[in-house]
Order: C-alpha cells, then sequence, then structure tokens
C-alpha cells in the first residue's frame, strides 16, 4: 500500500513541481498520512485515530511513505 501511494505521491510532485508547492506540499502530505493511518487503523481493527500506534516518525522511516516538504527540489526546467 505505502508503494502505490508513495508513487502517486511523486507522480504528483513531479508533474506539479514548477512555482510555489510548497503549501500544496504540506496539504497533501497531511491528507497521505491521515488517510493511511486510518486505512491501518481499519485493517488492524484499531478504533483510535491511529496518531498514537503509527507516528508520523513510523509512517517515514519504518513504513518509507515520502514526506513531500522534505523532498529535495528540482531547480526549474522551464526556458523563457
Amino acid at each position: 500500500m505505502v508503494g502505490r501511494i508513495n508513487r502517486s505521491l511523486e507522480g504528483w510532485a513531479n508533474y506539479f513541481c514548477i512555482g510555489s508547492v510548497g503549501k500544496a506540499y504540506r496539504a497533501l502530505d497531511l491528507y497521505a498520512k491521515g488517510r493511511l493511518r486510518r486505512w491501518l487503523c481499519w485493517k488492524h481493527k484499531d478504533a483510535s485515530w491511529g496518531t498514537a500506534r503509527y507516528p508520523d516518525e513510523y509512517l517515514y522511516e519504518r513504513l518509507g511513505l515520502v514526506c513531500l516538504p522534505r523532498r529535495p527540489r528540482n531547480p526549474s526546467r522551464a526556458t523563457a
């Protein structure tokens, strides 16, 4: 599941990388973390929000979720 999410996030980030995207990256990152936590809670039949059982460090370091705001930015490839 995390691999599928990462492919989608990286594809989206590569497509929309030109311009100021920091705010959008943070919003998308927050949404992805929340959805992954809800899916993990559903999968393991946990009734909580999942923030204590699945903290950010667990999602990023153990599961390997991509963090868009920390992603290295490519210089603009646009030519005038």
